[in-house]
């Protein structure tokens, strides 16, 4: 990564690797953009670690033009140099945040565009007339419209917002007998065919409008899957265990057709007897852990890569080695008080593990919620093939503890989903009564993966 160049502006709505990481590396090539209605969401140690950057508030209950263009007041009377370039790695911020860099005169993304990485419903409808193949979907108000649907394509299906991420609020339909009580007035749903076959991830850097290179991903088990108790765990393809695609050139049709200049891109797509289905795209990083894994498997520096794409800078690509390398997210199997943990210390004593972090440790209350990035910490895993990375991944279960006693009384509440990756906060008064030590044989041995795309 180039530590010269133009000073980025990007969205800080949540700790994360990647914000830590450029937070260290370009102290003065950086700027933060803040939301106080998301102040919540920033702990005071995340603020502690960037109070040497400046950072700029927009002010909740205010126009956004007007915070706008208080900003650039700001930004010429206070920085030695002004943002020229943007970065928003939040999924769900990201209509308003390529709105705000709109109106700051940054390079952002159209609404037109934002519709296509964040609406899953128009995201489908362009893959398909870009030339691609997705599973059959539709947008729904009510019941009657799944049942019309699923009349024609059968169950199961999976019915999500169009606006979702992570698998929040994304269920499947096993049939009509699932859709009792279901409520569709508050949000916008679509609801899709079930795909069978093996989901895939797929992640790239994209410069001046070209997909340098292309990193996939296996998945254990599918993120619905997931959410209800399967191992949650990437792996990065280094090897040529790669899935039989022209990864590069399906990215390129679709950074192509949406007219995505820079970037960093992640996308999921299913393989179903040798056919190739797009399934979802999202331009900002992966979640959980997934780029860091990369950075493993190819022994590169992989958030150097991103930031230099976002500041329009050519990225270093210049591969050490070839690995599977995979984030396992350890279980937070409920809500309550952590009683006991496995340390760290402990966990990178198990063949394979390279790092090993908690979000958590003895004397927090924490709130779990079902979202495919629900966990108390995780590890990044190293092997010589996709079954090796698996196998030491369920080495590290089955050597994690983790303890929770029920809620009493009123304590701060750490949401371990917001430590890891964007989700509205849970409201510490649905905490569940009580919770179990967990039990790793549940993990270990998850139901095989049903669920289709998120």
């Amino acid at each position: 990564m180039s530590g010269t160049g133009p000073v980025l502006l990007m969205v800080d709505d949540r700790p994360s690797t990647f914000t830590r990481y450029a937070a260290r590396t370009l102290p003065e090539h950086l700027v933060l953009l803040r939301f106080e209605e998301l102040r919540a969401d920033l702990s005071e140690e995340h603020l502690r670690r960037t109070a040497h950057l400046p950072a700029f508030w927009v002010r909740a209950g205010e126009p956004l033009e007007r915070e706008a263009e208080r900003y650039r007041a700001w930004a010429a009377a206070e920085l030695p140099v002004a943002p020229e370039r943007f970065c928003n790695p939040s999924e769900p911020r990201q209509a308003l945040a390529q709105r705000f860099a709109a109106l700051a005169g940054l390079p952002h993304l159209t609404e037109q565009q934002v519709a296509w990485v964040r609406d899953k419903a128009a995201m489908k409808h362009r893959f398909r007339e870009l030339g691609l193949r997705t599973a059959a979907f539709t947008r729904v108000r009510d019941a009657a419209g799944i049942t019309a649907f699923a009349a024609e394509h059968g169950w199961p299906l999976v019915l999500k917002p169009v606006d979702s991420f992570a698998c929040v609020d994304t269920h499947r339909l096993d049939g009509p007998e699932t859709l009792s009580g279901l409520d569709l007035t508050a949000r916008a749903w679509m609801v899709e065919e079930f795909l069978g076959g093996t989901e895939w991830e797929v992640c790239a850097v994209v410069h001046r409008g070209e997909v340098l290179d292309a990193w996939p991903s296996a998945m254990p088990c599918r993120p619905l899957d997931i959410v209800d108790g399967a191992m949650n765990a990437n792996i990065s393809v280094g090897t040529d265990e790669a899935p039989p695609v022209d990864l590069r050139a399906l990215l390129q049709t679709v950074v192509t057709g949406m007219d995505i200049d820079h970037g960093y891109a992640h996308m999921e797509f299913f393989l179903v007897d040798g056919e190739l289905y797009a399934g979802e795209i999202g331009l900002r990083l992966a979640g959980c852990e997934i780029p860091a894994n990369h950075g493993h498997a190819y022994g590169f520096d992989v958030f150097g890569a991103t930031l230099d794409v976002y500041r329009g800078l050519p990225p270093n690509l210049s591969y050490r080695q070839r690995l599977c390398a995979g984030d396992l997210l350890l279980p937070l199997p409920g809500s309550g008080t952590v009683r006991r943990i496995t340390p760290a210390e402990e966990l990178l004593r198990v063949p394979g593990v390279v790092e090993a972090v908690l979000k958590v440790g003895v004397g927090d209350t924490v709130s779990a919620r079902r979202a495919s990035h629900n966990a108390s910490g995780y590890v990044h895993v190293v092997g010589a093939s996709i079954e090796e990375v698996e196998r030491r991944m369920r080495d590290v279960l089955g050597a994690f503890v983790i303890d929770l006693a029920p809620v009493t009384g009123v304590a701060p509440v750490i949401d371990l989903t917001a430590a890891i990756d964007p989700a509205p906060a849970i409201d510490p008064a649905a905490v569940i009564a009580s919770t179990p030590v967990i039990d790793p044989a549940a993990v270990i041995d998850p139901a095989p993966a049903r669920e289709g795309a998120r």
